[in-house]
């Protein structure tokens, strides 16, 4: 062979070789027959699969998100943007799975009431600009065009309308309530904002969740005959506490669901006047009651709500069951449904010692009605400006509470009370406490079902077997009603619960 074939051969097959090189991955099975020429040992077969395993492990992947772009508005709902580009780190491998572009509302707040509605300031822009044969037109929003985000415009003083092309992002989309348009399409916000975003709150109102971080409480409260507060009387269901999230009541009565909020002021259906239905403020946020032409009637609040709220019945019949449920925090749940006050205490003997869980001996039938041995006098009557801040700033509770029942235990008193409104705790307090009178002579004098101001200490005995809240003749102990509590309030500030101040400092207030 001449030197020149060689050359000749040698550059082909140089040629070849870096065709290989180049092209490792594209080769076909038909190949594989003039490969194994160079390498009849196949080494060139097993380092392809080696490049090609070495390319799988390279996985194209996103870069990260630039920055949100500046809002598209000042005011009313704007649309920010953000982006972030593929990495292509394996060029065998498919594109990067997800959006290139991101969107969120921005600039929520309302905008003044005197400012231009943004579609009609959209359309504006064209007034008086040469459109067909040089005339021109004024021009205002059109409402009937087929796409919400495109800007529709009708020529004034005239029954024609022109599409300019998409709106500007940040437009509200005319026929989906909440969305915007961005890019030409129509999206509503997620919970975190973003729009197009499936994100939604859970009953806990965290985005997201899976109801994890917060408890479920449902029950039902029937009555057999007309209320205790007869025809046309209100009566207390439930007290809904602060902190509660996704309210539902629902009624298939004759009567009517009413609602307090923590100042026993009505938000529906209250002082006898139906309420129609529809959207309420109440506990820092919203309510939304709905009523049916027959007996069906409900009403919804998100929450989280900042007070106490009482879910009330105005009594026409009897009823079939108010269903209402809700859900707590954990912590809320616990002092409402879940633990039972450590001052909530079993009666003990006259000289306070406690019985012995490991004997035989039981303890003593409660007493309901006074002991025939016992002198009472007439009670003391505690009241006034003075003696109810003196009390507010040197008692351990100041509370609203409902007596709901009352026992003669040996020479003492016990009302079972539930605590609907705290103004002053030094310890914690649960939904159902007791209240101790040393005395079986109703002094201080309340009454079953009624509500009261109370003025109360804590009593530790001196063995330490005792741990209640003691209700003393001379507390201050008033009916509730609404003047009470606004003359209670300002007091706050003056006794807060960090305890109570020195005289010198009262009087210097007074």
């Amino acid at each position: 062979m001449s030197s020149l074939q060689t050359r000749k051969l040698t550059l082909c097959q140089a040629l070849t070789f870096v065709l290989l090189l180049l092209a490792p991955v594209g080769l076909t099975s038909s190949h594989s027959s003039w490969v194994s020429v160079w390498h009849p040992s196949g080494e060139a077969s097993s380092g392809h699969l080696a490049r090609t395993r070495r390319q799988q492990h390279f996985k194209n992947e996103w870069a990260t998100w630039s920055g949100w772009s500046v809002c598209s508005r000042s005011c009313g709902g704007g649309a920010s943007v953000r982006k972030r580009t593929c990495i292509t780190r394996n060029p065998v491998g498919g594109p990067c799975t997800g959006d290139p572009r991101q969107y969120k509302i921005c600039n929520t707040k309302d905008c003044p009431p005197s400012s231009e509605d943004f579609r009609e300031m959209q359309c504006a822009a064209f007034n008086d600009r040469p459109f067909v044969a040089g005339s021109s037109f004024k021009w205002t929003t059109f409402h009937g065009g087929s796409n919400p985000c495109e800007l529709s415009c009708l020529a004034l003083g005239h029954n024609f309308y022109y599409n300019f092309g998409r709106v500007l992002d940040g437009t509200a989309c005319d026929k989906e309530p909440g969305g915007l348009c961005v890019n030409g399409r129509c999206l509503k916000p997620g919970c975190d904002s973003i729009l197009g975003s499936k994100q939604q709150k859970d009953a806990c109102m965290v985005c997201g969740g899976q109801n994890t971080t917060c408890l479920h409480h449902k029950s039902v409260y029937q009555s057999n005959g007309v209320e205790a507060g007869g025809p046309f009387g209100y009566n207390e269901v439930a007290m809904i506490p602060a902190g509660a999230t996704h309210i539902r009541v629902t009624d298939n009565s004759r009567n009517y669901l009413a609602l307090q909020n923590g100042r026993s002021q009505f938000v529906i259906n209250g002082n006898w006047k139906i309420s129609i239905p529809g959207e309420y403020n109440v506990a820092g946020t919203k309510l939304l009651y709905r009523r049916s032409a027959d007996t069906w009637e409900s009403f919804e609040v998100p929450g989280p709500t900042q007070e106490d709220l009482h879910l009330m019945v105005l009594a026409t019949d009897s009823n079939l069951g108010i269903e209402y449920e809700y859900w707590l925090p954990p912590g809320q749940y616990a002092i409402h449904h879940g633990r039972r006050s450590p001052l909530r205490q079993a009666h003990h003997t006259a000289n306070y010692l406690p019985w012995d869980q490991h004997t035989t001996t039981t303890r003593p039938p409660p007493v309901t009605t006074r002991p025939h041995w016992w002198h009472c006098g007439k009670c003391r009557r505690v009241k006034g400006r003075r003696e109810r801040q003196r009390q507010y700033c040197q008692k351990d509770f100041v509370f609203r509470a409902r007596v709901l029942g009352k026992l003669y235990r040996g020479e003492e008193t016990r009302y079972d009370v539930q605590i609907i409104h705290t103004y002053r705790n030094s310890f914690r307090l649960e939904h159902r406490e007791f209240l101790w009178v040393p005395n079986v002579c109703d002094c201080p004098h309340l009454e079953e079902g009624k509500q009261y101001i109370l003025m109360v200490r804590r009593h530790i005995n001196y063995e330490h077997t005792l741990n209640r809240i003691l209700l003393e003749e001379e507390s201050y102990v008033v009916p509730y009603r609404p003047r009470e509590d606004e003359l209670l309030r300002p007091l706050e500030r003056l006794c807060s619960n960090r305890g109570p101040k020195q005289p010198a400092e009262l009087m210097g207030q007074v």
